[in-house]
């Protein structure tokens, strides 16, 4: 019995089927646990939710930003972008049971040894508070204020955390950071306009896991999202988005041992025609 993470699929299917069986991952004795980002400009989103629900009895994954883009657009809200790659999941005749399940998946999750995110943190939060915060969003996907919700959600305001935030302010900022976070600025605040590598970074700003006296230390935070970090493994933070989806890797680590288990990608993105 093996617990492994792997990083942002986004709709790149196959290249998921083969990391399976390169693990040779069985489902009725070992668990996976998936960084979110399940959907989107990879060509087969649609299979990647399919397998992942049908597979739920031994599966985690939390929601990153383009699985709430998949649930804000399937409400007609947010804009469409040239390369989203959602119309399979939106046209099928599966797609409401598949986006149902979908908004009932959490933002993050813990257990006694390792907490997964999509994004990061706030510095200010600790696991428990981070975990208290995310069921507010979750609540609110999966209640009946669904729509109103996704219609709010859009935004990158307010950027500086406070316990005084309350409605959309403070439930958008826990989004952000939770599904789009890489760095903290010297305010303090979510800066959300710098998505490339560490060494080419604006000495401005410091990645979220980096900030002095971070306050979610209590167990190592599985991640992805930030492809241009690419495999960034400490005893405290296990980014593991290797950018399968631009040709990259897909990147699985096995929680036991934290042996690294990768599988080099063609550029998935061109196969969408």
């Amino acid at each position: 019995m093996a617990s492994y993470a792997i990083g942002d699929i986004q709709g790149c299917f196959e290249p998921f089927q083969q990391l399976l069986r390169h693990i040779e991952f069985n489902p009725g004795r070992d668990t996976l646990w998936l960084t979110g980002d399940l959907v989107n400009r990879g060509p087969a989103s649609l299979e990647v939710l399919r397998w992942v629900m049908r597979h739920d009895d031994c599966v985690q994954t939390v929601l990153g930003n383009h699985d709430l883009h998949l649930l804000a657009v399937s409400e007609g809200f947010g804009r469409v972008k040239s390369d989203d790659t959602l119309s399979a999941v939106l046209d099928a005749s599966d797609g409401k049971l598949l986006l149902d399940w979908l908004r009932c998946q959490p933002l993050m999750v813990a257990d006694q040894e390792f907490a997964m995110v999509h994004a990061g943190l706030m510095p200010d939060w600790t696991i428990g508070k981070a975990l208290r915060l995310a069921e507010e969003v979750e609540g609110e996907l999966a209640g009946p204020g669904f729509r109103r919700f996704m219609a709010q959600l859009y935004g990158n305001k307010p950027a500086r955390w406070s316990d005084e935030l309350r409605g959309m302010d403070r439930l958008r900022l826990v989004v952000n950071a939770m599904t789009r976070m890489r760095f903290i600025n010297r305010d303090g605040e979510l800066d959300l306009t710098f998505k490339g590598e560490l060494d080419k970074a604006p000495a401005s700003l410091t990645p979220w896991f980096d900030v002095p006296n971070r306050r979610s230390t209590a167990l190592p935070i599985i991640c992805g999202h930030w492809s241009a970090l690419g495999l960034y493994l400490t005893d405290e933070i296990l980014a593991i988005d290797t950018g399968c989806l631009w040709g990259g890797s897909l990147t699985a680590l096995r929680l036991e041992d934290r042996q690294v288990f990768s599988l080099a990608c063609v550029a998935e993105r061109a196969l969408v025609v």
